[in-house]
């Protein structure tokens, strides 16, 4: 088990972060770190980035842009049904009717196929009037 202590002295261990000039070797900015203090700006920093995406995506209308979410309320859904059931079925007729007129126009130019059946050969009907 680790020795929490340890741990402790660790995350609260002074640190400097020096940043120089590569050519001239100045110090061009230097910083005193904690490893915690590194931990709490970057959790923060986090904490803020997810409540900022959050927030834009739920109080601004990018949520109607995400599948799944911001839809609206449950008439709009409603509205959207009907509208999704109209337009299949008008998808529909307007399949069948360009069906018809291509049928119709096939019979017009006499490019019918010859329908693949048999005759059926009835018998004579014998009339008694007797």
């Amino acid at each position: 088990m680790p020795d929490v202590n340890n741990t402790l002295k660790r995350l609260r261990s002074h640190y400097r972060l020096v940043i120089m000039n590569e050519d001239t070797f100045e110090e061009v900015v230097k910083f005193k770190l904690t490893r915690m203090g590194v931990y709490i700006v970057l959790s923060t920093v986090f904490i803020l980035m997810v409540g900022l995406t959050a927030s834009l995506i739920i109080f601004t209308p990018l949520k109607y842009y995400l599948p799944g979410t911001g839809m609206g309320n449950a008439k709009q859904i409603k509205e959207y049904r009907q509208l999704k059931i109209r337009t299949d079925s008008m998808e529909q007729a307007l399949k069948y009717q360009d069906n018809y007129l291509k049928n119709i126009q096939k019979v017009l130019q006499g490019n019918v196929k010859e329908l693949d059946t048999n005759r059926i050969v009835l018998p004579k009907v014998e009339n008694s009037n007797d």
